[in-house]
């Protein structure tokens, strides 16, 4: 019989390390939000050119998922990935604040866009060979509590930037940011990341040799396609719900709209910050299952409010079902990866493998929604999306197995 693993140990530097590599990579990703659209107008570029960088990003985001995830899984060290993939990014963001003409503008579009394919599976491959698959689950929930405050200290910042200053400080800004990003990076000790766990692998000399026949092979495992359904589920509920509300609350006040989005965007984040740890400590209590019912549920109840809610301030109340719904899955998507992939060495190409479901979803939310909105308006356009949610609800109730593993000592 296999001895069981050691548990991990990591220092309180790597653990602090990571904390802000993923508060500043949030604050730099926040960058390339919707100040592109804002800054790219007032070069008098025309919304044609703007949605054609626009798609041209989303969909190498899409479609570098699973190769992004392979390069990670292929990598002896996974920090100088996440490192170079940084660096681009602020490569990207200096070229759109200093040259803003069209050719240069889709080839930073692209760099972001591929560098951010691979920064996503490099923190869960680094965090879970810092702690190990018995301690994921909390460290992600950590994980998921920087990123959230770093997307709200960023939003703040750069908007207040923006303002001041101008469209284009956002992006000296976003460069500027790379550089506490790599310090927090290289406060994380190589030697305490254990590379083989990192990868998903459960010994060392288990490590991975990059074979297709291995990939066929974990693409072949139920429980990983089922959890990939199930997050197009997600995504298809989830991409259009803020959009479609925040069109329907334009067309009834234009006034008050811009700052009720706000409040909505900052009231789920919030609720992230305050829960996604505790939901790591639930998931490895109670199970995941029981976590991906409340997840897709409050999913459901949320899109059913929003058919009939109109008062604004209930509208606010109403985001605090998202606020549970990204409290859930910012942990559960990569922690369940890990259950699933462990053992194959492949855990960055399974995450790429739920990206891509979860982007296909997302890529077709707002078109469908806008179509059933358009045609039967937005009150049948939010229960239908509420539809979608609770038939992700069933497809995890009826096929999706409970994937906790649990500690030798503890079983």
């Amino acid at each position: 019989m296999r001895a069981p693993e050691p548990p991990r140990t990591p220092s309180q530097q790597s653990q602090r390390g990571l904390d802000w590599f993923i508060f500043f990579l949030a604050d730099v990703q926040t960058g390339f939000g919707p100040f592109i659209a804002v800054y790219l107008t007032t070069q008098k570029w025309t919304q044609v050119e703007i949605g054609l960088v626009l798609s041209v990003g989303g969909i190498i985001g899409l479609i570098g998922q699973m190769p992004g995830g392979a390069i990670v899984d292929a990598a002896k060290d996974e920090r100088k990935v996440a490192g170079a993939a940084v660096a681009a990014i602020g490569l990207a963001a200096l070229a759109y604040a200093t040259l803003p003409v069209f050719p240069i503008v889709m080839a930073a579009a692209t760099l972001h866009a591929v560098a951010s394919c691979v920064l996503g599976p490099s923190i869960a491959a680094i965090s879970l060979g810092l702690v190990g698959r018995y301690a994921i689950g909390e460290r992600l929930g950590r994980n998921a509590r920087c990123a959230s405050l770093g997307n709200g200290v960023a939003a703040a910042v750069m908007g207040t930037a923006g303002y001041l200053l101008s469209s284009r400080s956002v992006f000296f800004v976003t460069c500027l940011l790379v550089i506490p990003t790599l310090i927090a990076l290289s406060r994380i000790r190589g030697h305490e990341i254990d590379s083989a766990q990192a990868h998903g692998a459960t010994r060392a000399d288990a490590a991975p040799r990059f074979r297709v026949s291995d990939l066929v092979k974990l693409l072949r495992q139920r429980p990983l396609l089922v959890f990939a359904g199930a997050m197009l589920m997600l995504q298809l509920a989830n991409a259009a719900m803020l959009p479609l509300m925040a069109s329907a609350v334009t067309s009834r006040s234009s006034d008050s709209a811009p700052a009720l989005i706000a409040f909505c965007i900052v009231v789920p984040q919030a609720i992230v910050a305050l829960f996604s740890p505790r939901v790591g400590r639930w998931a490895q209590s109670i199970g995941r299952k029981p976590l991906l019912f409340a997840g897709f549920g409050a999913l459901a109840i949320r899109g059913v409010l929003f058919s009939t809610v109109t008062d604004p301030y209930l509208l606010v109340a109403v985001q605090l079902f998202d606020g549970i719904t990204a409290a859930v899955f910012a942990v559960l998507v990569p922690l369940i990866i890990a259950d699933v992939a462990f053992g194959s060495g492949h855990f960055s190409f399974a995450q790429g493998v739920v990206g891509t479901a979860g982007g296909i979803g997302a890529s077709m939310s707002n078109v469908v929604a806008g179509l059933v909105a358009d045609k039967f308006g937005s009150h049948a356009a939010f229960l239908g999306l509420a539809s979608v949610a609770a038939l992700g609800l069933l497809l995890v109730w009826l096929l999706m197995p409970e994937t906790r593993r649990v500690e030798p000592d503890k079983a």
